[in-house]
C-alpha cells in the first residue's frame, strides 16, 4: 500500500509527517486561532492585549498610568508605570524573563495568582502572539534602578537584553509594529482605540489612561479617566437622555472572592441597555452574571411594589421585561478563576457567580429602596405603566404570531418569496419603494432571493413601546417574512432567510430609512445581528459607458478611475456617465448585475463588535434630544464625499 502511495506521489504518513511548530512559528502559521482574524479587527487586538498587561498592573495595585501613541508609521507604543516586566533570569529557561514573556507561549506572572488576584489578560493570548505577528517589537523596561532594553523582529530576539541609565521610577513601554506580511489592514482608527480606552477608564476607576495619534498634520489626544468609575459610565451612556433620578443607583461589594460592581439608573425611554463585563472583558453574550442580576431586579422591585401596595388595582404582576423598561446598567464582575463559553468566548460560565450576584444584588437594592422609596416609586410607576403596554402589545404579537412562520405561514402578500425552502441559501431584500421593489423582483434570482418592497419611512422603534411597534404595517411585513417572532418570542432556528438584505438608494433618504430599519433590528432583533444574517447592500452610484464598453463605479474617484481607462489621460471620447439618484433608475438587469448577483456584488454584513457604541450612536440618532444629533453631523460633517439636496 506504501509502495502505491509512493508511485501516486502521495507522501507517506510516518514520523516525518508530523509537524513541529516550534517557538512563536505557530502563532504565524495561524494567527486567527490567537487574535479571531488578521483584518482590523484583528490589528486592534493586538493593543488590547499590551494595554491588558498594563490595566493587569492596574488591578493588582500597581499602576495608574497608561499612555497608549499611535505613530506616524502606524506602530503602536503602550507605555505605564507598573512594576515593569521583571529582567532577571528565569530559574528554567535560563533567560531574562522579560524574554520568555515576548517568546514563549503561556508565559507570564498571570498563572501565579500571587502575582494577580484576577487578571483580564488572562482571556487574551499575552504580548508574545503581538510579538510574534510584529515586523518589529521594542521593549524598554524601567526597574531595579535602571533602563533595560530588547528588540525583536517577527518573534525572533535581534537585540539581547542591555542594561541603559540609571531609573528612579518603573515601568514598561511596549513599542510595536504590525506586520504586513500576516495583516490585510494595517491602519489604525482612533474611534476603535478611543472607545476601548474610554471603556477601560470607566471600568477601571483612578486610572488615567491617554491616547495620542501623531499621524495627522498636528498630534491629536484625548485623556480617559473616570474617578467615579461605573457612576460615571451610567451617566456617559443616559447623557442624551431624561433620567428618572439624577444619580445611579451604585455598589461595589466582594463576596466569596467575587467582586461585584454594578451601576444602573433608570431614564425615560422604552429600551433596556444592560452591558456586562467579566476582568474588563466585555461579555457580550452575557452569562451567569447577568442571569444572577436579572433575577435580583426583579424580585427587588417587585417586592418593594407589594411593601408600598403599587400593584393592588392591578390584575397582572410585574415581569422581568417591565422592570428593566428605561434601565440603563452596568455590571462588572472581577473573577480569580473565569469560565468563558459561547461562539465568540464572551459568556461567562462560572455557575458559583450567579448566585453571588444574585444575593448582591438583592440585597443593596433592597437597602437602597428602602432609604430612597421615591426613586422605587419612579420606577415602579413607569413598570407598571410598561406592563400596560405589555398586556395591549400581547394581543399585537398574537396578530403577528398568526401570520407569522410560528403559525399558519400565511405571508404579507407584497412579499415576493423564493422557490427554496433551505434558509442558509436563502436572501430576503428588504427594499426602499415599489419601483426599486419592482426592478428587484424582474431581476433577482427568484430560486434563493426574495424582494420585500418598503413603502416610505418605517417607525422609529427608539420612541415607541411594542404595542405601538407591533401595530406598524410595515414592521408587522418584516416581522411576519423572516418568521421567527420578536423580542423575547424571537427564535433564531425558525428565521426563514440567512441572509436579510437592506437595499436602499445612495442618498439622504436612503440612509435615513436604512438606519430606522438597522434601530429595529438592533432593538427588536439583535440575535439576527450577532449571527451574522444582517446585511447592506452596495448599489452602484454610477454607470460609465463607453462604445460597447461599460462600468460601474461606488464613488468620483473609480468614476474618474474607469473614464480614464476608457478614453485615456485626455479625457476625449463620448463617454456616457449616468448617476444613479435611486435604485428605481435601473433596469432589472442591471440592479442584478451590480447589486444582487452573488457572484459580482458587494454586501456588508453588519456586526456586533461594540454594542455599548452602538446603543450610544443609535441614541445620538434615534432618540429624543435634538442637540446629540446636530453634534454628530457637526462631527461628521467633514466626511460626506457626496450629498444630495
Amino acid at each position: 500500500m506504501a509502495k502505491e502511495a509512493a508511485e501516486n506521489g502521495e507522501r507517506q504518513y510516518d514520523a516525518g509527517s508530523i509537524q513541529v511548530l516550534k517557538g512563536l512559528e505557530a502563532v504565524r502559521k495561524r494567527p486567527g486561532m490567537y487574535i479571531g482574524s488578521t483584518g482590523e479587527n484583528g490589528l486592534h487586538h493586538l493593543v488590547y492585549e499590551v494595554v491588558d498587561n498594563s490595566i493587569d498592573e492596574a488591578l493588582a495595585g500597581h499602576c495608574d498610568e497608561i499612555h497608549v501613541t499611535i505613530h506616524k508609521d502606524n506602530s503602536i507604543s503602550v507605555e505605564d508605570n507598573g512594576r515593569g516586566i521583571p529582567v532577571d533570569m528565569h530559574p528554567t529557561e535560563k533567560l531574562p524573563a522579560v524574554e520568555v514573556a515576548l517568546t514563549v507561549l503561556h508565559a507570564g506572572g498571570k498563572f501565579d495568582k500571587s502575582n494577580y488576584k484576577v487578571s483580564g489578560g488572562l482571556h487574551g493570548v499575552g504580548v508574545s502572539v503581538v510579538n510574534a505577528l510584529s515586523e518589529r517589537t521594542e521593549v524598554i523596561v524601567k526597574r531595579d534602578g535602571f533602563k533595560w532594553r530588547m528588540a525583536f523582529v517577527r518573534g525572533q530576539t535581534v537585540k539581547k537584553l542591555e542594561k541603559l541609565d540609571k531609573a528612579k521610577d518603573t515601568g514598561t513601554l511596549v513599542r510595536f509594529k504590525p506586520d504586513p506580511e500576516i495583516f490585510t489592514v494595517l491602519e489604525y482608527s482612533w474611534n476603535t482605540l478611543a472607545d476601548r480606552m474610554r471603556q477601560l477608564a470607566f471600568l477601571n476607576k483612578g486610572v488615567a489612561i491617554s491616547l495620542k495619534d501623531d499621524r495627522g498634520a498636528e498630534p491629536k489626544e484625548e485623556n480617559f479617566f473616570a474617578k467615579g468609575g461605573l457612576i460615571q459610565f451610567v451617566e456617559w451612556l443616559n447623557r442624551n437622555k431624561k433620567a428618572l433620578h439624577p444619580k445611579p443607583i451604585a455598589f461595589t461589594m466582594t463576596k466569596d472572592d467575587v467582586e461585584v460592581d454594578v451601576a444602573i439608573q433608570y431614564e425615560d425611554g422604552y429600551n433596556e441597555n444592560i452591558f456586562t463585563f467579566v476582568n474588563n472583558i466585555n461579555t457580550h453574550e452575557g452569562g451567569t452574571h447577568l442571569t444572577g442580576f436579572r433575577a435580583a431586579l426583579t424580585r427587588a422591585i417587585n417586592e418593594f411594589a407589594k411593601q408600598q401596595g403599587a400593584l393592588k388595582k392591578e390584575d397582572f404582576s410585574l415581569t422581568g421585561e417591565d422592570i428593566r423598561e428605561g434601565l440603563t446598567a452596568i455590571i462588572h464582575c472581577k473573577v480569580r478563576e473565569p469560565q468563558f463559553e459561547g461562539q465568540t468566548k464572551t459568556k461567562l460560565g462560572n455557575g458559583e457567580v450567579e448566585g453571588i450576584v444574585k444575593q448582591v444584588v438583592y440585597e443593596q437594592l433592597r437597602t437602597f429602596l428602602d432609604e430612597k422609596p421615591a426613586v422605587g416609586r419612579a420606577v415602579i410607576e413607569k413598570a407598571v405603566s410598561a406592563a400596560r403596554a405589555r398586556e395591549a402589545a400581547r394581543k399585537a404579537r398574537d396578530l403577528v404570531r398568526k401570520k407569522s412562520g410560528l403559525e399558519g405561514a400565511v405571508l404579507p402578500g407584497k412579499l415576493a418569496d423564493c422557490q427554496s425552502d433551505d434558509p442558509a441559501e436563502c436572501e430576503l431584500y428588504l427594499v426602499e419603494g415599489d419601483s426599486a421593489g419592482g426592478s428587484a423582483k424582474q431581476g433577482r434570482d427568484r430560486r434563493f432571493q426574495a424582494i420585500l418592497p418598503l413603502r416610505g419611512k418605517i417607525l422609529n422603534v427608539e420612541k415607541a413601546r411594542i404595542d405601538k411597534i407591533l401595530s406598524n404595517e410595515e414592521i408587522r411585513a418584516i416581522i411576519t417574512a423572516i418568521g421567527a417572532g420578536v423580542r423575547e418570542d424571537f427564535t433564531l432556528e425558525n428565521v426563514r432567510y440567512n441572509k436579510i438584505i437592506i437595499m436602499t438608494d445612495a442618498d439622504v433618504d436612503g440612509a435615513h430609512i436604512r438606519t430606522l430599519l438597522l434601530t429595529f433590528f438592533f432593538r427588536q432583533m439583535l440575535e439576527l445581528i450577532e449571527a451574522g444574517y444582517v446585511y447592506i447592500a452596495q448599489p452602484p452610484l454610477y454607470r460609465v459607458a463607453y462604445k460597447k464598453e461599460e462600468f460601474y463605479a461606488y464613488d468620483e474617484k473609480e468614476r474618474e478611475e474607469y473614464v480614464k481607462r476608457l478614453v485615456g489621460n485626455d479625457g476625449k471620447g463620448n463617454v456616457n456617465i449616468q448617476r444613479y439618484k435611486g435604485l428605481g433608475e435601473m433596469n432589472p438587469d442591471q440592479l442584478w448585475k451590480t447589486t444582487m448577483d452573488p457572484a459580482r456584488r458587494t454586501i456588508l454584513r453588519v456586526t456586533m463588535d461594540d454594542a455599548v457604541e452602538a446603543s450610544k450612536l443609535f441614541d445620538e440618532l434615534m432618540g429624543d434630544e435634538v442637540e446629540p444629533r446636530r453634534q454628530f453631523i457637526e462631527r461628521n460633517a467633514k466626511y460626506v464625499s457626496h450629498l444630495d439636496v
